[in-house]
């Protein structure tokens, strides 16, 4: 068995040895065709002769000033069924700051957005198990998405949630 063994080992060794090696014809047309593409570059930097093709000079032209318009349609929206356990109830469209699996995570985050000046409320999604921390909620998407943007300065993951 042992024989069998030390066998089947060195017949692997022996292959990973092998398999492994490269030819040295690649090498050499490797080698080869850099040399060529250097003396093709050689070559038509030397000789002016050759066929440079013509490019239209550029004008400078005044920029034109834009304005940015944000497009709240395309922002991401999770839909979920919750049930409000602490605040004074949802409206359409709510910035969720934080989620936990354990109730008094998400209690102490809700008392630090309100003394931070938020109407902070906790959610519950039973499907998922999770507790939501809701910071801010809306009727609209449009103020939804500027209250998330302007909450990401200090939750870097908050998102926008429908709630059913």
């Amino acid at each position: 068995m042992k024989k069998l063994m030390f066998l089947g080992a060195a017949v692997c060794v022996a292959m990973a040895f092998t398999s492994c090696k490269s030819n040295e014809s690649a090498y050499k047309k490797a080698y080869e065709k850099a040399k060529a593409q250097e003396q093709n570059v050689n070559t038509v930097v030397e000789t002016p002769e050759t066929n440079v093709p013509v490019v239209t000079p550029m004008t400078q032209q005044e920029a034109t000033q834009t304005t940015v318009v944000d497009n709240t349609d395309n922002a991401v929206v999770r839909q979920e069924r919750l049930s409000v356990i602490d605040g004074s109830g949802l409206s359409n469209y709510s910035v969720v700051v934080g989620s936990f699996s354990v109730k008094a995570n998400a209690m102490g985050l809700q008392q630090r957005l309100k003394s931070a000046g938020y109407n902070a409320q906790v959610a519950y999604n039973s499907d998922r198990n999770m507790y939501r921390v809701i910071a801010t909620t809306f009727a609209n998407k449009a103020d939804a998405v500027r209250s998330r943007d302007q909450l990401r300065s200090n939750y870097a993951d908050a998102w926008l949630l429908f709630a059913q």
